[in-house]
């Protein structure tokens, strides 16, 4: 009996009468891949879209309900050469980490071949010219055929497996000329051992294999430290909720089964379920998956609050408006699957060479051998001459080009403090004309400190810092970090919403709001000194302080956005908080084009507006709400204090507290993209020169492998140039758009 695929349960069904499902596919090994799969798929009838993520090779397929069984999928992937499951973030990652693990040990294998052949080959080099006897020599090739035959057979698997999965699915790729020319070579190698001939190709055809394995593990690496996981989203979401009842009962329900109207208790400590309006109660709850903004805001009744939010210190009873799907987190999380959906198309120059390289590497070398022949040479003379074509045309160089460049300005950027998610950021970071700046944690410090601490007097400050030990709320903890005595107080109280109290030398010490602390006057005086500051008070003695805390502008910030502006480059502001607080900000660094009071949509409008004025956007941000537009703009960079969803949309982040990280990654990605092309170039007049001369038969397959070395090794040298401090490029000067400057949102 027949056995059938059921996949039902992993399909989601839309109410537009569309259905949805997303695999994990296994196979893929270069971006030539995303066509071939996506293609073949649309094909298929009743299919609306296939869109495959080269990143974490998530294939996301739509069709209309009822045409298409989810198991035809699968089976299509497989005809395909395609193995293909649902996807599941962990298995994924399990099976990816299996992955890297064997390559690794593939290329270690390679490795120590190489070497040890090397040596051996040198003796045989040095031997021909002066005094090896062929006894001699040919021990030394016997001995090389033994290193070399099962370190191949084990550290070829990447290949062999690549390129039999395409031939038996009548396709060439990358993998098919590179496996003909190591075959070949080997053969040809060990016929010329039984030959007792001079010359062998064992170790350049392991050292081919091994830098060949070097460009791939890095590939493997740079593409999972891009994954995405589900459960970083997964825990800002409130799975149960408390439901009043019409007759005051409490009732712990599924967040899945509330509906719009609902009323739902919210108490300290818990995370908010639902978007809703606050009918009754006041609190403090964290929105930074909202707005950015790490300081609480103040709720009460007639305010909207959002799913995900943390609820602080009071009790919150809300009208439900959204519950599980129609949230703001839902809608966050859409938002990031499209955006990074639409990204995965990417590929890069490297793999579209490749396409029409395999095929015409073949025929060349057909012809070749076919011209000998018809010329009057020996089958063996023209094999010889063939192999000569393939193994100087084999494209080491041209699989080098790129990720060799990656290696060295990854290592550059690494000195300066930034680390790289996505290994085609380079190209994107090149192509840079706008930048476009989250504030609250990325022009700012992403931790608060006192401002006027200078103004206070020093027994003041100490006390109020002490004090603030024993208070978990933000602005507390800004306080508590200027603490000399890390000893909290005794029998502190914590006024919910307030402040924190005790009685120090028989007299009470207060430190929280200005009302709590009965310092209204102080509080309003200092405030209008700073507007963008926040006030807590202190009392005791009779003595009142009012500390000012805000985020502090990252101390290269102003000097950062002036040399961007003299490069040519656009700078913008995008940010969650309040225009209040963005626009002083925008004037100390200069910046006439900025917008506060942003949602997640409102900043993927923003980008999309940009996009369709030609402009390629890095975004750079920190919060949570900044992770869509991460995955949206054109690149995107994030500071190491962002969130973890944040810094996985990323395509890098950047250490320590100044913004000159942004400055050096568009730096070096520029002078990276300069050095990807000139290796390129580099690669295909080789070929021009090269494949030639190999025709005519001037090419030993010895001198093809040294060639096809030196050509290598022409390319890591000037990817080597990635390391250097010469300046960088200036961008393209911004085309003349009629924006207008917005001075609030």
């Amino acid at each position: 009996m027949a056995e059938t695929l059921d996949l039902s349960i992993y399909v989601k069904r839309q109410d537009d009468g569309t259905a949805h499902l997303d695999l994990a596919v296994e196979g893929i090994d270069c971006a030539a891949c995303i066509d071939e799969i996506e293609g073949g798929l649309c094909r298929l009838p009743g299919i609306l879209d296939a869109r495959l993520n080269y990143t974490n090779h998530r294939l996301a397929v739509e069709w209309r309900d009822g045409e298409l069984s989810p198991a035809r999928v699968v089976e299509e992937l497989q005809r395909l050469g395609y193995r293909a499951h649902p996807f599941r973030s962990r298995l994924v990652e399990e099976e990816e980490a299996r992955r890297a693990q064997w390559l690794l040990k593939c290329l270690a294998v390679a490795g120590f071949a190489s070497m040890n052949i090397m040596l051996l080959a040198v003796s045989v080099w040095t031997g021909n010219v002066t005094d090896i006897t062929p006894e001699t020599r040919d021990f030394f090739h016997w001995l090389a055929a033994l290193i070399a035959l099962p370190a191949v057979a084990y550290a070829g698997q990447p290949f062999f497996q690549s390129a039999m999965n395409a031939l038996r699915n009548r396709r060439t790729n990358m993998d098919v000329p590179i496996v003909i020319g190591i075959l070949l070579a080997l053969s040809v190698s060990v016929l010329e051992t039984i030959n007792s001939a001079e010359h062998t190709y064992f170790d350049s055809v392991v050292m081919l294999l091994f830098f060949l394995l070097c460009g791939r593990y890095l590939d493997q690496a740079m593409r999972r430290k891009t994954r995405t996981v589900a459960s970083n989203l997964a825990s800002f979401r409130a799975e149960v909720a408390h439901r009043l009842e019409d007759d005051g009962e409490i009732v712990l329900v599924p967040t899945a089964a509330l509906k719009g109207g609902d009323r739902v208790l919210v108490r300290p400590g818990e995370r908010i379920a639902v978007d809703g309006i606050v009918i009754s109660g006041s609190s403090e709850v964290d929105e930074s998956l909202v707005t950015g903004e790490t300081a609480n805001r103040a709720v009460e009744a007639d305010n909207q609050v959002y799913a995900g939010s943390m609820n602080y210190n009071g009790t919150l009873t809300l009208r439900v408006t959204a519950a599980g799907k129609g949230t703001l987190l839902d809608e966050v999380e859409r938002l990031l699957e499209n955006a990074a959906a639409a990204k995965s198309r990417y590929v890069q120059l490297a793999d579209h060479v490749a396409k029409i390289y395999a095929p015409v590497v073949h025929t060349a070398a057909a012809v070749t051998a076919l011209t000998w022949i018809l010329g009057g040479a020996s089958i063996h003379d023209a094999l010889i001459t063939a192999i000569s074509v393939l193994i100087i045309t084999c494209p080491c160089a041209l699989a080098l080009a790129v990720p060799v460049v990656q290696v060295v300005a990854s290592g550059a950027l690494f000195c300066a403090g930034v680390f790289l998610n996505a290994g085609d950021a380079f190209e994107r970071l090149a192509k840079v004309d706008t930048i476009v700046f989250d504030k609250t944690g990325t022009l700012t410090l992403p931790t608060m400190s006192v401002m006027n601490a200078g103004d206070i007097e020093p027994g003041l400050l100490d006390a109020a810092s002490r004090l603030a030990l024993s208070s978990h709320h933000p602005l507390a903890s800004a306080v508590a970090q200027m603490a000399q005595d890390r000893r909290p107080y005794d029998s502190v109280v914590e006024e919910p919403g307030q402040g924190v109290r005790t009685v120090v030398d028989g007299q009470e010490m207060r430190l929280g709001s200005p009302v709590f602390c009965g310092a209204e006057g102080i509080a309003d005086k200092a405030a209008s000194t700073d507007p963008t500051a926040s006030v807590i008070a202190f009392s005791w003695h009779g003595r009142q302080a009012a500390l000012l805390v805000r985020q502090a502008l990252r101390p290269d910030a102003v000097m950062v956005m002036q040399n961007l502006r003299q490069r040519g480059f656009e700078c913008r502001i995008l940010s969650g908080d309040r225009p209040g607080a963005v626009a002083p900000i925008a004037a100390t660094l200069g910046i006439d084009f900025w917008r506060g009071g942003c949602t997640p949509v409102d900043k993927i409008d923003a980008l999309e507006d940009l996009r369709a004025e030609g402009r390629k956007v890095l975004m750079v941000g920190d919060g949570l709400n900044d992770a869509p537009a991460l995955a949206a703009a054109h690149v995107s960079l994030s500071p190491i204090s962002a969130a973890d969803l944040t810094q996985a949309q990323a395509d890098a982040v950047f250490l320590g507290d100044r913004l000159k990280p942004v400055q050096d990654t568009i730096d070096i990605a520029r002078r990276a993209h300069h050095l990807m092309r000139q290796n390129l170039g580099i690669a295909l007049i080789y070929n021009l020169i090269a494949v030639p001369l190999a025709f005519l038969g001037y090419v030993t397959p010895l001198v093809a492998a040294l060639a096809m070395s030196g050509s290598s090794t022409i390319v890591t040298l000037n990817a080597l140039r990635a390391r250097g401090c010469t300046s960088a490029p200036r961008a393209e000067p911004a085309r003349s758009h009629s924006v207008p400057t917005t001075q609030g949102a």
